[in-house]
């Protein structure tokens, strides 16, 4: 298994996303999904990330738990807190006040069956609270031996080095893929900083598998229909450049998935992917990434094809308020 470095922490070159096992992208099967997870932990795929806000009531952790009982020594787990949810499902703001971090970790703490956090992000920046404060307290749970290493994610390089002047930022997790790349632009920083990079939707929410070819294919309470990219104009042009990477995929007898997660695999040892899936026939699949290997002019071709891609690439606040 190749690794990848957060930081000081060490985690496979791949992990896997669990958000979409509890809700968003359609029916939940949870007897499927704890056998994926445990099909990932037997195969080397052992960096695990859910978050507080994954499913009503922690309804994600919860389900990370009872897959991993038994095997927790086994999994490095990654998990969120700072979007606040009420017990039916609507969000109802964002907090990073330090006392809600406190409370906060012990709650996933309690749902995850552990005593320990390997890797806790502050989900959203909270614009009422200096980052300084927040992480501060997270600070506090790496000298309680409750965390052991702090992460963040959708935020801004200015704040992440402020972050960092009150303790090293592991990771930064951001939405990156081959269509997906705003982040790069803070790629020197973090590297300047030792900060790894999480990507989350490498494969475009699941567009870049060329699963998707109608925008019916989308569940009726699938989150996806409210992003731009996947409306109108957006979704024909960028479905022309689906059908690009299914060329690509073609001629190297892989799948266009593969494509996609190669090609961020091969930005670096700091950037390590999570895709999401319920499905053990998925995560094999995107498990063979790891050993794909794409000509240089190849990788130049990709490069070209993914400046065309179009519509919206960022996760606000505003986009969780839809939820």
């Amino acid at each position: 298994m190749e690794m990848g470095k957060l930081g000081q922490l060490v985690v496979p070159a791949m992990g896997l996303g669990c958000m979409g096992m509890s809700e968003f992208y359609g029916a939940a099967d949870k007897t499927r999904s704890v056998r994926t997870i445990r099909a990932a932990l037997d195969n080397g795929i052992n960096f695990f990330d859910t978050a507080d806000m994954y499913g009503v009531e922690g309804a994600n952790e919860l389900l990370l738990a009872e897959a991993l009982k038994g095997h927790r020594s086994r999994a490095i787990i990654a998990t969120k807190f700072g979007v606040v949810r009420d017990s039916r499902g609507n969000v109802l703001g964002i907090d990073g006040h330090p006392q809600y971090v406190h409370r906060s970790i012990d709650a996933s703490l309690r749902r995850l069956g552990t005593d320990y956090i390997d890797l806790y992000y502050q989900h959203m920046p909270d614009p009422s609270v200096p980052i300084e404060e927040t992480v501060g307290a997270m600070k506090e749970l790496v000298e309680k031996g409750k965390v052991r290493y702090i992460g963040l994610s959708n935020i801004g390089a200015e704040a992440l080095v402020k972050a960092h002047r009150i303790h090293p930022i592991a990771a930064l997790q951001a939405e990156y893929s081959l269509w997906s790349r705003e982040v790069e632009q803070a790629l020197p920083i973090l590297r300047e900083l030792g900060t790894g990079l999480v990507a989350y939707s490498p494969l475009g929410k699941g567009f870049l598998t060329g699963a998707i070819k109608r925008y019916e294919d989308f569940g009726e309470h699938d989150l996806r229909r409210r992003f731009t990219r996947f409306q109108g104009d957006n979704f024909r042009i960028n479905l022309e450049i689906v059908s690009e990477l299914e060329g690509i995929a073609r001629e190297y007898r892989i799948t266009p998935a593969q494509v996609a997660l190669a090609w961020v695999l091969r930005q670096g040892e700091d950037i390590v992917p999570i895709p999401g899936t319920s499905k053990e026939e998925r995560l094999y699949e995107n498990m063979q990434a790891l050993r794909v290997s794409i000509k240089p002019e190849d990788m130049a071709k990709i490069d070209r094809i993914a400046s065309l891609c179009a519509g919206d690439f960022e996760v606000t606040s505003d986009t969780l308020e839809t939820l």
